[in-house]
């Protein structure tokens, strides 16, 4: 008897074990955008748990609509701060979480916001993507003051597109208001409103927001845009370290492919003032997927650019993270043979690009690998009678220059005065150059004027490529 206990209470236990584990499996593939929906159920019991225990009694039939509104705010930041953090399900949810809020406002009694929580709530709305016209409506009704009409003026401008109306009275606010919950908020406004007239200023503020409110939106949107303000003041440094910071917190954020832009664009325009460390510091926080699909981009743009060490260099890396056999990643080879193309190893790029399969790169990597083809072809081919053919005839040296005008494409515009025919002037050399009786070689000559107007077609190809 003993022993059949024992054994009942093993397997008990047992399936106690597995329940644990299953559960814990389901609730970590439950989308956050359901817990969303669970927040809100929770926010009701509370209300009514507060009115059984002897609290403010509850609204009657109370569910999510009746709410007190700082309570339904809690979920509108619960929901966004999952969004960046890598949860792009709870991104609908944001938009249905914002509209009962909206509606909850509006049909808030104004006795409600004699709780301060509840016009805090009303206030970091507004500043969450909420409905200007709600913010409006609300001031519109407070009769008894319980709204900061400074505060107020400067959202209600602010959201109206005329944030530089309140440029110089918003800095003093955001003192006054830092310690408090609109504060990280308003900080991160002042940052925008800042920005337009002192961009270097506005980094202050975003640095504030970042401050007061680590791990949420308001951080991610700080820290990214300062990025972007660093990078347009030319402070390398100082990206690098919000470009960092933004990499370790943010990298799932649906607002990353714009940092992936930014952080491309900073090292291929500033690699040469940065210290490589501190790019490669940046890059390993990434995933090897996410790494790889930098590193092609910045070989892509610095290939175009013509910054071959560069583009090498980050071609190798990615060739690394693909995993392939032998390194044969065709997007890495096309842009670490572009790049070169124009040194001595012209031929083994040739080489390399001629045996690309076109099928596995895109329709821009393809356009790419035909000017390269045609790049590496034309400096490896020598002149022929063909070639002679084809040139087109050299200007004259001492040619008179067409008058530019603005009307010169305008068929309805007077046929310009000829310019008045005049004797070739002589042009004394400064360093005259030794006769050896060789006279110039017409198929060289030829040669160099056909290449150079086959290279400006194919340049104006890249730089098209170039832009995207």
């Amino acid at each position: 008897m003993i022993l059949m206990r024992r054994s009942i209470a093993g397997l008990r236990s047992l399936s106690r074990g597995i329940r644990s584990k299953v559960a814990s499996s389901l609730l970590s593939r439950l989308s956050i955008s359901l817990v969303c929906g669970a927040v809100l159920l929770l926010d009701v019991a509370s209300v009514r748990a507060a009115g059984a225990g002897g609290g403010p009694a509850p609204v009657a039939g109370a569910d999510a609509d009746h709410l007190p509104p700082y309570i339904m705010l809690r979920s509108l930041q619960f929901v966004q701060d999952s969004v960046v953090i890598g949860d792009h399900s709870a991104t609908d949810m944001q938009q249905f979480v914002l509209a009962r809020i909206d509606k909850r406002l509006r049909s808030a009694d104004t006795s409600e916001f004699r709780d301060p929580r509840n016009v805090d709530a009303a206030l970091i709305y507004a500043m969450s993507g909420g409905n200007p016209a709600t913010l409006e409506y609300l001031v519109s009704r407070d009769v008894d003051g319980h709204f900061d009409t400074r505060v107020t003026d400067i959202l209600r401008k602010y959201l109206s597109g005329k944030g530089v109306l309140v440029a110089n009275s918003i800095t003093s606010m955001v003192d006054i208001y830092k310690n408090t919950r609109i504060g990280p908020y308003f900080a991160l406004v002042a940052g925008n409103v800042m920005f337009v007239k002192d961009p270097a200023g506005s980094l202050k503020y975003y640095d504030l927001a970042r401050l007061l409110t680590p791990g949420t939106i308001v951080e991610e949107a700080a820290l990214r845009r300062s990025f972007s303000i660093a990078i347009e003041l030319g402070q390398t440094q100082k990206a690098m370290t919000y470009g960092n910071r933004y990499a370790r917190r943010f990298l799932h954020s649906p607002y990353a492919g714009q940092f992936a832009d930014m952080l491309v664009q900073l090292i291929v325009d500033h690699f040469k003032e940065m210290n490589e460390e501190d790019v490669l510091a940046t890059l390993d926080t990434m995933d090897p997927t996410r790494q790889r699909e930098i590193y092609l981009r910045i070989a892509r743009r610095a290939s175009i650019n013509g910054n071959q060490e560069l583009a090498a260099l980050a071609a190798g890396r990615a060739q690394t993270l693909a995993g392939l056999p032998g390194g044969n990643d065709p997007q890495a080879m096309l842009y670490g043979g572009l790049a070169r193309i124009s040194s001595a190893g012209v031929k083994d790029a040739l080489k390399t690009i001629e045996g690309l399969p076109e099928d596995q790169l895109s329709a821009s990597d393809k356009a790419l690998l035909a000017a390269a083809r045609k790049i590496a072809e034309d400096i490896v081919t020598l002149p022929t009678a063909s070639t002679i053919a084809l040139a087109p005839p050299a200007a004259p040296q001492n040619a008179a220059a067409p008058a530019v005008s603005d009307n010169q494409q305008d068929p309805r515009a007077p046929t310009p005065p000829q310019a008045k025919k005049q004797d070739a002037p002589t042009i004394e050399q400064e360093h005259p150059v030794a006769d050896n009786g060789q006279k110039p070689d017409p198929a060289f000559d030829s040669f160099v004027t056909s290449g150079r107007s086959k290279l400006n077609e194919i340049d104006k190809l890249l730089k098209g490529e170039g832009g995207k």
